[in-house]
């Protein structure tokens, strides 16, 4: 048996789905502290993280309510997963777009000469952005999840290991495939990502 004080996370989550408020109001008490820190240390942004905590509790008492919960004894790694993927897709929805370097040390979007004042130069570029963060989502999970913890919410490599819990080297791993892959993808369909110009 364990020797954690209180009831087992199984025990309140039992309690809760036959009608005890107080057992979830337990559970949230035991992990917010934790889960917030999670959330925080991605989007670096107390507001968001508050925010964000909210809706990682929503999503519990759905997932729960709807009887699709079947972490049985997993529940403190299930709703820090689901923290740690609130985060990264809040800025999966943002409108802004990140530098991504490739591998080579070159700006994706650096080359792309368009003159500020040309609405249809804009809108070529905006379709560019729009087509990189397709091809970005194309990526495997573990690929685009690293992408995006570098080059969206600039974590250092230490932090990307520690929030997925792999080693330096792996993040690092990840992260050169995923530019590899993006660098092919971009080539296949001709975009420019280096010392060339964009078609007008």
């Amino acid at each position: 048996m364990s020797k954690r004080l209180g009831p087992q996370d199984s025990e309140l989550i039992a309690q809760y789905r036959n009608g005890s408020e107080v057992a979830f109001d337990l559970l949230v008490d035991r992990y917010q502290s934790k889960i917030y820190t999670t959330i925080f240390l991605i989007v670096k942004d107390q507001k968001i993280a508050e925010d964000l905590l909210q809706d990682v509790f929503v999503k519990v008492v759905q997932t729960l309510n709807s009887d699709r919960y079947n972490e049985e004894g997993k529940f403190q790694p299930w709703i820090l997963r689901i923290a740690h993927n609130l985060a990264v897709d809040h800025f999966r929805k943002q409108k802004r777009y990140p530098t991504i370097l490739m591998e080579d040390g070159s700006n994706v979007f650096n080359s792309l000469k368009f003159a500020e004042d040309s609405v249809e130069d804009k809108r070529i570029k905006e379709d560019t952005i729009e087509l990189v963060k397709r091809l970005i989502e194309e990526l495997p999970e573990s690929q685009k999840e690293v992408l995006i913890m570098r080059h969206y919410l600039d974590m250092s490599f230490q932090e990307i290991a520690d929030q997925t819990g792999v080693s330096i080297n792996t993040a690092l791993g990840r992260m050169r495939y995923a530019l590899i892959h993006l660098r092919k993808k971009m080539k296949q369909l001709n975009i420019a990502y280096d010392k060339t110009f964009y078609p007008k």
